[in-house]
């Protein structure tokens, strides 16, 4: 037998001699016996005597938002998940058909909308669609402009009452006038129900930066008060219907959603820094991540998107890229996307990029929009506002994120 083996064997027999007899009051060790044994023996304590595997780290589950609860009057909303008078979050947001071409700039009240859907339409510019539940406090919101499907589809996805001046009479016609939509629209033809005193004239609108005067299209604007009476007087169910599914799944308060393992991107171009003619090359917006305060600011046409209500720029905490097929419809430039179904998605937001899915399930009814990462999980999304931009898929290219 090994010299060593012998050593340590007696050197521990010894030890166990002394522990049985009470010899001792050391610590214990033996003394080194013979010239090979250099180090003192310790008894092992049971803690030592089996070995143990390293713990795993499991990344640490998000908490979110699930029933919504009154506290003080007050309750986190189904759009942002953030805590709002109980009235304001449980009643149908308005969603407000908004352009965005340079001539109709700035929008007023459009900072209130808690969602923002922004899709390309003829002339290869977008047009917002203002998802707005805070509206107590606000005389008018606007201007105002006309209807294409695919903004309805999107309406219908949040339950919202559509309000819209004008609309493309060919592909809108019959869906606006359905039961599938409740809406305020303005006295103009193709609509069967319109409510024109929810709409008015702003003569007071001030000039335009060069000094020239907007367009009479461009002054057209929803009132809110008008709004109010006309869906008493058409009959809408002021609340959410039992149909309604919210959309997002929200961080909860004091666990915001880091994604820490995901890809930085900080600027986000939806239609790239290039012209071209998927509907953002001529504005060229983009979003800039500050960190401080975990929002993306809006940009387009070279400066800040601003709300004429309060010159402050447009800023929220989510942005979503929704990736569309879309197509031409005719002469007119008249353009159609596909909002039902699935495709590819890109939430941003902590200044990180999420890829994944979006899923258009049970259309028509129920009518919801779904997000998920690429294994299959809901994208959570942090409280705040969100902007979703319709990515027509032909132009995918560029699209872009840094």
């Amino acid at each position: 037998m090994n010299k060593k083996i012998i050593v340590g064997v007696l050197a521990a027999v010894c030890v166990l001699a002394c522990m049985l007899t009470g010899c001792g009051g050391g610590e214990e060790t033996v003394p080194a016996i013979g010239e090979d044994l250099t180090e003192p023996f310790v008894v092992p304590s049971e803690e030592t005597q089996e070995s143990e595997e390293p713990e795993t780290q499991e990344p640490e589950a998000v908490t979110t938002i699930t029933d919504r609860v009154v506290v003080d009057g007050k309750m986190q909303s189904y759009l942002t998940g953030e805590w709002k008078d109980e009235a304001v979050v449980k009643r149908r947001s308005m969603a407000v058909m908004m352009p965005n071409n340079k001539k109709a700039l700035p929008q007023y009240g459009i900072s209130r909308a808690s969602i923002i859907y922004e899709a390309p339409v003829e002339g290869r510019m977008t047009r917002l669609m203002a998802f707005i539940e805070d509206y107590d406090d606000l005389e008018i919101v606007g201007p105002v402009r006309s209807s294409r499907d695919y903004f309805v589809y999107e309406a219908m996805a949040y339950d919202a009452i559509y309000c819209n001046w004008g609309l493309a009479v060919p592909y809108v016609k019959d869906l606006i006038n359905s039961d599938r939509i409740d809406n305020i629209s303005q006295a103009v033809l193709g609509i069967d129900k319109p409510y024109a005193k929810a709409f008015k004239f702003r003569k007071d609108r001030p000039k335009r930066s060069d000094g020239s005067s907007y367009a009479q299209e461009y002054t057209g604007y929803l009132v809110v008060d008008g709004y109010e009476d006309g869906v008493e007087a058409l009959g809408y169910e002021p609340e959410y219907r039992d149909s309604f599914v919210q959309a997002f799944t929200f961080a909860a308060d004091g666990h915001p959603a880091t994604y820490d393992d995901h890809e930085d991107a900080v600027k986000i171009y939806p239609g790239g820094t290039q012209s071209n003619r998927g509907g953002y090359g001529d504005a060229k917006p983009y979003f800039e991540y500050h960190e401080e305060d975990g929002l993306y600011y809006r940009y387009q046409f070279g400066g800040k998107q601003i709300d004429e209500m309060n010159n402050e720029q447009l800023a929220v905490s989510n942005v979503v890229f929704k990736v569309c097929d879309g197509d031409v419809r005719d002469q007119n430039d008249y353009l159609v996307f596909g909002v039902h179904g699935s495709g590819d998605a890109y939430v941003f937001t902590a200044g990180k990029v999420i890829k994944g899915t979006w899923t258009r399930t049970g259309a028509p009814d129920p009518e919801v929009n779904m997000f998920y990462d690429e294994n299959g999980d809901e994208i959570i999304f942090n409280q705040g506002k969100t902007w979703i931009c319709n990515i027509w898929a032909d132009y995918l290219e560029y699209m872009m994120y840094e």
